[in-house]
């Protein structure tokens, strides 16, 4: 492991999602701790967007924005929502310089799939048809987002796809929970990994699918076809149950003819990026900006 992780890793809570309230009060007390982002470039606005139910979403403007992302927070599928996402939202919109719509999708249990797919592509809809008062055009939208959140944005791609929905420019994935089967070498070893591991992404797909069968919606890996998806650009941490679903993920992407950048990070552990002070957390959030940036450039 990275040295400068390692040292961090007492701080983090204990990867477990048996109590979904408590480890919501955790993660919020995590997010609190990390160091404030600087938000004097950009103009910030909390607003309803129409939904089945309405969706809450935090919207930043940088100042000079190009394209728009949707963005999707981690946490399992039953944590998090606008305001723990604010300090890795705010970096994403000021490191990629496009509009960032972080959305406060509905959380499982409570509201088990497919809650959070549709509260996600209420917002896809939306950010398309309000395309110019965000600043920018229907063909410049990017869907993004960590964790479970990448694996929301991954679904959200599919349904647009298969439904003819909006175009999305392009997909940006870190981390993505994508496969409940929990098949791969990664998923059955990695049982004793920091913040997140076998157990828990066990406890985050039963929450998410409640007495639902998993479908490609649900878990994208599911899918047969991959053909016709936007580029892709997906993230791995070395220690992370996600791993090995993400890498054959994206070697699918690529062979049903998918451009694809994919970036493993060596040393790492699911969510480690919020370790700031570490230089590959700087790295690995400078890149998510730049993909972006790279891929909403006119």
């Amino acid at each position: 492991m990275d040295p400068e992780l390692e040292a961090f890793i007492a701080l983090f809570p204990p990867a477990d999602l048996t109590d979904p309230v408590a480890q919501r009060k955790s993660l919020a007390e995590l997010a609190a701790a990390v160091p404030a982002p600087d938000t004097s470039g950009m103009e910030i606005e909390d607003r309803t967007l129409p939904g089945d139910p309405e969706v809450a979403v935090r919207i930043y403007r940088p100042h000079q924005a190009q394209g728009a992302v949707i963005w999707l927070h981690g946490g399992g599928f039953v944590m998090g929502d606008v305001d723990t996402e604010h300090p890795w939202a705010a970096r994403i919109a000021a490191l990629s310089g496009a509009v960032v719509i972080s959305v406060g999708y509905r959380l499982a249990p409570e509201h088990p799939f497919p809650a959070a797919l549709d509260d996600a592509y209420a917002v896809l809809t939306w950010t398309a048809e309000h395309a110019a008062e965000l600043g920018t055009g229907p063909e410049r939208i990017a869907i993004g987002g960590h964790s479970a959140g990448g694996g929301l944005a991954a679904a959200v791609a599919l349904r647009a796809r298969d439904q003819q929905g909006p175009s999305i420019r392009c997909q940006l994935l870190n981390q993505p929970g994508l496969d409940d089967r929990q098949e791969t070498w990664s998923a059955r070893n990695f049982t004793r990994t920091p913040w997140m591991n076998r157990d828990k992404v066990t406890a985050s797909w039963r929450h998410y699918l409640g007495a639902t069968p998993a479908t490609p919606y649900a878990a994208p890996a599911r899918a047969a076809d991959l053909s016709g998806l936007p580029p892709a650009y997906i993230g791995t941490a070395e220690l992370c149950p996600n791993r090995d679903e993400d890498i054959a993920y994206a070697l699918r992407l690529l062979q049903a003819g998918v451009s694809v950048e994919l970036h493993q990070w060596p040393g790492t552990f699911h969510g480690s990026q919020a370790i700031l002070s570490a230089e590959i957390s700087q790295r690995q959030m400078d890149e998510l900006g730049a993909a972006l940036r790279r891929a909403l450039a006119e």
